[in-house]
């Protein structure tokens, strides 16, 4: 029987997801998998999910999905619960759905990657306030960071990150964007996260004229595309180091195939795969 596994979302045709699943299952010699691509959205997924049979291994999900997989799934593991987000759904036997979340494993793997030997970051720095920020409070508090600061447009709208906040323990402080002391905090941190849409971050490339980084300073700006963005660009000039949101989407990817498939990613060839496609767009 052919395994299935999915990407979801709304709009989806962008996704790269099924590149980096199928270069994995081709290096892992699973011939009998196939992975599809789906444009599915919130009020069609109860619909999609009633649909599936037991050739299916899992999804991935995409914006605007990452909410309403928490509702439908019989079961959701604790990372997903505290981050309020699920960017995976698995399919056990019997038709069991548990919603699970890699964004929060793809940023820290992405950040330690690129970060220097022996990186031990004390601060961190987030802007915005959505699902990805709640992911990313998750995995600066895996580094050890336990007050970060969240920066955010506006304040009445990060209630995601504090229900993430409240439910790991971690204490952060939340400064309006707009703020006088911003910049100097975002300059200041070992960690800065970026989870704005694209283009939105890019007046804080005007925070960094001037300053003075060390390359254990990282930042990892979550957008895919035209990158290097005009933050991480201004960034990596004046000298810290810069991690990409394809570095994300490879690492939350590669634990999803470790889900699904039950072996170790191929790491290489996804990246391998990932690097071809870009350089094909």
């Amino acid at each position: 029987m052919t395994r299935r596994a999915a990407v979801l979302g709304h709009p989806v045709a962008h996704s790269r997801s099924p590149v980096l699943h199928t270069a994995a299952y081709d290096a892992l010699g699973l011939t009998d998998w196939e992975y599809q691509l789906h444009d599915v959205d919130e009020h069609e997924l109860a619909g999609f999910l009633e649909g599936l049979d037991d050739s299916w291994a899992g999804l991935s999900l995409t914006m605007p999905l990452k909410h309403e997989a928490l509702r439908l799934a019989d079961h959701v593991d604790g990372l997903a619960k505290v981050v309020g987000a699920a960017n995976t759904l698995l399919r056990q036997p019997g038709g069991l759905l548990v919603a699970a979340n890699t964004d929060v494993h793809g940023l820290v793997a992405s950040l330690r990657e690129v970060a220097p030997a022996g990186w031990q970051p004390r601060s961190a720095v987030i802007v915005g306030g959505g699902a990805t920020a709640s992911s990313a409070l998750a995995a600066v508090g895996e580094l050890g960071v336990h007050h970060p600061v969240v920066l955010a447009r506006s304040l009445a709208r990060v209630g995601a990150v504090r229900r993430a906040a409240a439910k790991t323990g971690l204490d952060p402080e939340y400064i309006a964007l707009d703020r006088p002391e911003a910049p100097g905090l975002l300059r200041s941190a070992d960690i800065v996260i970026l989870t704005l849409p694209q283009h939105a971050a890019d007046p804080l490339a005007e925070w960094l004229t001037g300053a003075n980084l060390s390359p254990s300073q990282v930042l990892l700006d979550a957008v895919y595309a035209d990158w290097p963005t005009a933050a991480a660009s201004a960034w990596e000039q004046a000298g810290g180091t810069i991690a990409s949101g394809f570095l994300m989407l490879l690492h939350q990817a590669c634990e999803q195939v470790r889900l699904m498939t039950g072996h170790e990613a191929p790491v290489d060839a996804m990246r391998q795969a990932l690097t071809a496609s870009l350089a094909r767009a």
